[in-house]
């Protein structure tokens, strides 16, 4: 018997096998599906995926065979991977000095012809084989050879995609790690920035109380716009604070709630000082997902709809059925509208329509953002349809949680 010598790129080609975390992971559908089909195309009775490590030859698929992994240095599949672009096959064993008194011709596992194509990592390392093995001497056809090689490049394939998806996974949790330090970075500055704008919005107003008298027009000007730009900085920091906290709206549990409790709580919420006609759903809904999310969508469009109209009197419908699994909702007002222009973009962050709303407050573009990002949360899609000066409809669903 003779032992095969390592690979001269040995060091890199255990780094791309570890890179693939697939050493003494079970069983998989897709890699004993084509073991099957190579022991079926090539007429023998055992196929093995295996996976050449440091000390042992690792098996990941097996047809025919109830062995889990060998040694290394008894493996024929040591000697395959030297040439990684070629099929080995040795037709009889028991001819071959190199395995000759092998353990695995010698004992109860009686190999006397073995064929392995090596299957390579994306960068050319040989990482183990697709093999078949009898117990008898044997020889494969040219059609069979060929059929080798293709399921060999299936496995190399899976092993690729696997190599990703691992790679995509690590991506994701760094993200998220950045993301919650994002979250709690903007937390941190949004409260410790809230105090102050309040210390400044009362200032302004204790200086106009008591200085009032002793400042002109233009000074009563600066103390106004002092106190509006902290207002509109301080709403700023809390759209922001919502939509860094929308995705932890989630992490409260789905409950049963009544659609029309919800829309007039939030009416109230909104606290409507001019003239308004909200008409709700005709046929009441019992709503099965997550309230608080749910809640955060239609604070937002519905104070939208307040926000961006210049009729005397604003007139909004809210309409809700549910159909096939999904809530569907819409939220149309006689408002100022939205540019066709326009219309893809408002779902983006920072994106803004207007320069100023019904009170003269500019927008930030934030609030349609986490809608969307809430809606898609919770399964369903948002859409728009708006003439300008004539009025909007937003239109979104909701999957109905089981």
């Amino acid at each position: 018997m003779i032992h095969a010598l390592k690979p001269e790129n040995e060091a890199a080609r255990i780094a791309s096998l570890n890179e693939l975390q697939i050493l003494d992971s079970g069983p998989e559908l897709n890699y004993d599906n084509i073991a099957q089909l190579a022991s079926y195309i090539c007429e023998v009775p055992v196929s093995l995926i295996t996976l050449l490590a440091e000390d042992k030859q690792w098996i990941k698929a097996r047809i025919g065979t109830d062995i889990c992994d060998t040694e290394r240095n008894i493996s024929f599949c040591s000697h395959a991977i030297l040439e990684p672009d070629e099929l080995m096959e040795v037709q009889d064993t028991l001819l071959d000095p190199r395995f000759i008194n092998n353990p695995l011709v010698t004992s109860d596992a009686n190999i006397r012809f073995y064929a392995g194509m090596p299957i390579r990592a994306k960068n050319g390392e040989a990482l183990g084989t697709l093999c078949v093995l009898d117990r008898k001497p044997h020889t494969l056809n040219d059609k069979q050879k060929e059929a080798l090689k293709a399921l060999a490049k299936q496995v190399e394939s899976l092993f690729e995609l696997r190599r990703q998806n691992l790679s995509l996974e690590k991506v994701k949790k760094e993200l998220g790690i950045k993301n919650n330090l994002l979250k709690e970075f903007a937390g941190t500055v949004s409260h410790d920035m809230k105090m102050p704008l309040a210390n400044m919005i009362i200032t302004s107003d204790l200086l106009k109380a008591k200085y009032g008298g002793l400042l002109d027009d233009t000074g009563l000007n600066y103390l106004t716009y002092l106190k509006q730009s902290s207002f509109r900085l301080s709403n700023y920091i809390t759209d922001i604070l919502n939509h860094y906290e929308s995705d932890t709206l989630l992490d409260t549990h789905t409950e049963s709630f009544d659609l029309q409790d919800v829309l007039e709580q939030i009416i109230d919420l909104l606290n409507i000082k001019f003239d308004c006609e909200i008409n709700l759903p005709e046929d009441n809904l019992t709503i099965q997902c997550n309230r608080a999310a749910f809640q955060q969508i239609f604070f937002n469009l519905i104070g939208n709809s307040l926000k961006y109209n210049n009729q005397e009197k604003i007139v909004i419908d809210v309409t809700g059925i549910e159909k096939n699994g999904y809530y569907h909702f819409s939220i149309t007002d006689n408002g100022i509208g939205i540019p066709e222009n326009k219309q893809e973009a408002i779902f983006e962050l920072f994106t803004i329509v207007e320069e100023a709303d019904r009170s003269g407050n500019r927008g930030n573009g934030i609030g349609l953002s986490t809608v969307k990002k809430l809606v898609n949360n919770l399964g369903g899609e948002i859409s728009v349809k708006s003439v300008v000066n004539k009025g909007t409809t937003f239109y979104f669903t909701i999957k109905r949680a089981v």
